[in-house]
């Protein structure tokens, strides 16, 4: 969409109501409300914008079952307008995703799993074999605008036997390519103290919500020493709810001691999409809106705060020169039944709706 167009009577988080005129894929103006010209108008009063949602933990390649999706189908589909697919694919198969993401209107990044195979089955760190640290910086190098980090899933069911040694083998790639890594931390062994301790600052501890067993927090729900110690080195918090890491007793717990909101993510795919307990983005955030934090800091962890993780700040603000990447949604006062990860069920006055995205310059509807 070429032409010059407006949305008008959009809201902003702090309730003030704005055109914006978007021409030529850009934002070209933001005026009062009712005084933006184009060739063509689309009124969204009562409807919020912000900068377009990003999705730090995603699944975002259908080869690969259970965890796969098509990207738009969890991405402009869910008002979500860029995407970072969270070590679906090791170096056997990122040139496969990175193909896969020039045929969608979703902006998609990615974290290189540590293990070549990738998700082409769930122990994928269960043989050492399969890390081959010469292919891993070999993707890298091939696709450093694509790939902005490292995944290691360090649970039980993925390492095995292996124990914490892949965990050190990402480390070692980590500071080989200079990118940081996000590790998905679940059941144990290896600990979670173990864990934390490799941790360094920007890398991303993903699950952090989990209600399992080796979590982050003690019997009592207060933060373990080793974790507080983390987040004081620079840490990045990410929820990455998925089908079982994310429980509402552990994020109550998270809140009453302040840690987060660094980002909010899906760690979506086509089987927690349908059937729940994610659905959606909007889902996702509903939950956070229920848990009392305020509007603005639950859209801060899916704009700002990943676009800064991303080092890419023109992804988290709507100002006048930059691509237009923007999301449309509502707040509807209705009742509504969430579920988290531990079948523990909430009852919520209200549900954040996705009505559309702008994205690269192009209006959806959702």
């Amino acid at each position: 969409m070429q032409e010059r167009f407006v949305l008008q009577n959009v809201k902003h988080l702090n309730g003030e109501c704005l055109d914006i005129v978007i021409e030529d894929g850009k934002i070209v103006e933001l005026t009062a409300a009712g005084r933006g010209h184009g060739n063509q108008i689309f009124d969204y009063s009562g409807v919020y914008v912000s900068s377009g949602w990003i999705d730090l933990h995603t699944h975002a390649f259908p080869d690969f079952d259970p965890y796969g999706d098509e990207i738009d189908e969890i991405g402009i589909k869910q008002g979500v307008t860029t995407i970072v697919d969270a070590g679906s694919c090791g170096a056997d198969r990122i040139a496969d995703l990175v193909a896969s993401r020039e045929r969608a209107q979703t902006n998609l990044f990615a974290f290189l799993n540590i293990s070549r195979i990738g998700l082409k089955r769930v122990d994928e760190l269960s043989n050492m074999a399969w890390i081959d640290k010469e292919k891993a910086v070999q993707a890298v190098n091939q696709y450093k605008d694509i790939i902005v980090g490292l995944k290691a899933r360090i649970s039980k069911s993925v390492v095995r036997d292996c124990g914490i040694e892949p965990l050190l083998a990402a480390r070692a790639l980590s500071h080989e390519t200079s990118l940081p890594l996000m590790v998905h931390i679940g059941s144990g062994p290896p600990s979670i103290e173990d864990i934390l301790s490799l941790l360094e600052k920007k890398d991303i501890i993903t699950h952090y919500l989990n209600g399992k067993a080796n979590n982050l927090f003690d019997e009592d729900g207060e933060p373990l020493k080793t974790f507080m110690e983390a987040i004081e080195r620079g840490v990045h918090l990410d929820v990455g709810h998925g089908t079982a890491s994310f429980s509402f007793k552990v994020a109550e717990a998270a809140k009453e001691h302040h840690i987060g909101l660094d980002t909010i993510s899906t760690d979506i795919y086509r089987g927690n999409r349908l059937n729940g307990p994610v659905f959606s983005m909007s889902h996702v955030l509903s939950k956070f809106l229920y848990l009392g934090y305020p509007l603005e800091e639950v859209i801060a962890a899916v704009t700002t705060h990943a676009a800064n993780w991303l080092n890419k700040p023109e992804l988290g603000r709507i100002q006048i020169g930059d691509v237009a990447n923007l999301t449309l949604f509502t707040i509807q006062n209705e009742p509504t039944t969430l579920v988290d990860s531990e079948g523990d069920m909430r009852k919520a006055d209200q549900i954040i709706q996705a009505k559309g995205v702008v994205v690269n310059g192009s209006l959806i509807k959702c």
